[in-house]
């Protein structure tokens, strides 16, 4: 077991098993020293978490959404390398099924952001993206996607 993993225990967090994906793409593109997740949904161990936040769910429900995406990112990436291998997270992209005057997207992203530096410390802090959208996946409340450097 790897740094990160005994870290990961250490802190309560289990990296769930990851399925393949449900359509044409793949899980993670390594490339010239960067290794990029797709969009992770807010899934865990009760299900998909569903609905728009600031509609349906509060912003602390989606907070906690977030953070889901982020632990499912690094379970993909698990799948698909050594933790250990992450020297940096470069950029979070967080999306927030919200309606169109919600203006807390950051906040909820934040759910995500704040997990990755819990988990891999100051290689967990990144540049991100924040938005709001009309609609995700299966009525998903939040999905997150992220590109590492990786030795």
């Amino acid at each position: 077991m790897g740094r990160v993993d005994q870290h990961l225990r250490s802190i309560g967090i289990e990296l769930p098993d990851v399925s393949a994906p449900l359509a044409n793409y793949v899980s993670v593109v390594l490339h010239a020293g960067t290794a990029t997740v797709s969009g992770q949904l807010s899934r865990g161990a009760h299900g998909l978490v569903t609905g728009r936040v600031g509609e349906h769910l509060s912003v602390e429900a989606g907070r906690e959404a977030a953070r889901l995406c982020a632990i499912n990112l690094l379970a993909t990436l698990r799948a698909a390398l050594d933790l250990d291998r992450v020297e940096r997270c470069l950029l979070l992209s967080g999306f927030v099924n919200a309606p169109q005057d919600f203006a807390d997207q950051s906040t909820v992203i934040n759910g995500a952001s704040d997990f990755l530096v819990e988990a891999l410390g100051e290689a967990g802090r990144h540049a991100r993206t924040a938005v709001g959208v009309s609609s995700l996946p299966f009525n998903a409340a939040v999905e997150v996607a992220a590109s590492f450097a990786i030795r």
